[in-house]
């Protein structure tokens, strides 16, 4: 049904062997995959849900570059936490990173996550 569709796919996650495209780009949709706060040496980075944070957009924000984005073509984001307790700081950060009209977003708990993983976020940037 969707034979028509092309799909352009952005570069993998770094530092982990999964089963993934770091980010698939559809009729000018760019959906990037669930990014943790995994370093290029695919280790865990950051001890506060700050520092998490931090590591997390940088990786998101490799993937977008490499389509030519920006995070402020980010119209969608997904967190995933597996401490809800973590939000009110992570609010706090998360604002300097995005800017007004802030990407519409979903906060959800969790009861675990990749590679024991605190944070996780996907994306949706749109080249329109």
């Amino acid at each position: 049904m969707y034979d028509f569709i092309m799909k352009k796919v952005y570069k993998s996650s770094e530092g982990t062997d999964a089963p993934l495209s770091g980010a698939i780009e559809v009729d000018g949709m760019i959906f990037v995959s669930g990014q943790i706060h995994l370093n290029s040496a695919g280790q865990l980075e950051g001890n506060t849900i700050e520092e998490k944070f931090g590591v997390v957009i940088l990786n998101v924000q490799k993937i977008l570059k490499e389509a030519g984005l920006t995070l402020d073509d980010v119209v969608r984001v997904h967190l995933y936490l597996t401490d809800l307790s973590e939000l009110p700081a992570l609010n706090k950060v998360y604002v300097t990173y995005f800017k007004q009209p802030l990407p519409a977003r979903t906060a959800i708990g969790v009861s675990a996550l990749p590679l024991g993983a605190n944070l996780e976020m996907d994306v949706v940037a749109s080249r329109g």
